[in-house]
Parts: structure tokens; sequence; C-alpha cells
């Protein structure tokens, strides 16, 4: 039972990053601008010049990022149809939220760090954002996900040894 415990903290923590980082794309999609920079120039140009079509592409991405917040914690509370389907789909998630975030951040350090030196220069505030900010969190998310998966499926695995 503890290890149900430690999943549903895990995979709480879990959601709460996905949820920060969905709650931004769903500000950002209804006209707010605050650290809108610090995702990239090109993102302020784009909610500038064409407000609509980045609403509802902003929209879409919180939607995707929400899916990937409710779907592990829904498949870690209830029964679904195609159970193995819905913890693929949380797994595969987890890798790629880790992978991602991982790969941004490290690539982010080294060019303010000048070991990468991008031609033409970076924009030093976007780059701020995904060193400290939105790529860590995508890693903070995926490694919480995992996590919660992983002692999820020990939890389950234990009661069907158990029951067998």
């Amino acid at each position: 039972m503890a290890d149900k415990h430690a999943e549903a903290r895990l995979l709480m923590g879990a959601a709460a990053a996905g949820l920060l980082h969905a709650g931004f794309s769903l500000y950002w999609a209804f006209g707010g601008r605050w650290l809108l920079p610090t995702v990239g120039q090109w993102a302020v140009t784009v909610a500038r010049e064409s407000p609509v079509t980045a609403g509802l592409l902003l929209v879409a991405v919180a939607a995707v990022k929400c899916t990937v917040v409710v779907v592990p914690l829904v498949t870690s509370r209830r029964s679904l149809p195609r159970p193995g389907a819905w913890r693929a789909f949380a797994w595969l998630a987890a890798i790629v939220l880790t992978g991602y975030g991982a790969l941004n951040s490290i690539a982010a350090w080294l060019v303010l760090g000048g070991v990468l030196r991008p031609e033409g220069g970076f924009d030093r505030q976007a780059m701020l954002g995904h060193a400290y900010l939105w790529d860590p969190l995508f890693l903070v998310w995926g490694l919480l996900l995992g996590a919660g998966l992983l002692i999820g499926s020990n939890d389950r695995r234990r009661r069907a040894r158990a029951s067998a």
C-alpha cells in the first residue's frame, strides 16, 4: 500500500508540472504575454502578428499537455478499457518529456556557457527561459511521471504474484 501512496504522490507531482506548462499555454492563448519572450522572440512575433492562429495553436498544445497529465492519473486510479495501451501512452510521454527536457536544457546551458556558439547569435532571454524554466520543467515532469509509472508497475506485478 505504501507503493500506491508513493505512486500517487509522484503522479501528482508530474501532474503539477504538466498543468503549469499547460496553464502558461492557455494563458498565452488568451492574450497573456508574461514570460512569452522566454520561449523565443518568434513566439512574441507570432502572437502579435497572428493572435487568432497563435491562440488556436496554443489551445491545442494545452489540450495535449492536459491529456498527458490526465491519462496517467486516471489509469492509476481506475480500470480503463485496454489499460496496457494507456500505460504505454504514459510511458511514451514520460520518455519523450524526459529526453526533450534533458537535451534542450543541456543545449541551452551549453549555449549560455559559450561552449556552443550558434551561427548568427542567439536570443539570450529565450535561452535563459529554456535553460532554467521551460525545459527543466519538462524534465521534472517526465522524471516524476516515469518514477510514478515504475512504482505503479512494480506494485501491480507484486499484487498479481500475490493473487496467483
